[in-house]
């Protein structure tokens, strides 16, 4: 994980996540981090499953992830809200 902490910006970030990843890998990342934005403005499950592609499985895990994880989206979606 301190891998991570050692890049020093965008292009370093993507380029990492391309070596590390696969490309299914990095869309489910996406699609998972936008349901999280969709989940925080009180989107439906039906709304965010027709705009992202994402299964209701799926929506349920980030929402479960929001409301008993260990804040990890929240922490990334409040700062780039600043």
């Amino acid at each position: 994980m301190d891998g991570f902490l050692t890049l020093k910006n965008r292009d370093e970030m993507y380029h990492f996540l391309e070596d590390l990843c696969t490309i299914s890998e990095l869309e489910a990342m996406s699609q998972r981090f936008e349901v999280a934005g969709m989940l925080r403005k009180e989107k439906t499950y039906q709304d965010i499953a027709k705009a992202t592609g994402a299964s209701t499985a799926t929506i349920s895990r980030v929402n479960r992830a929001l409301t008993y994880g260990d804040d990890g989206y929240d922490t990334v979606l409040n700062r780039l809200e600043k």
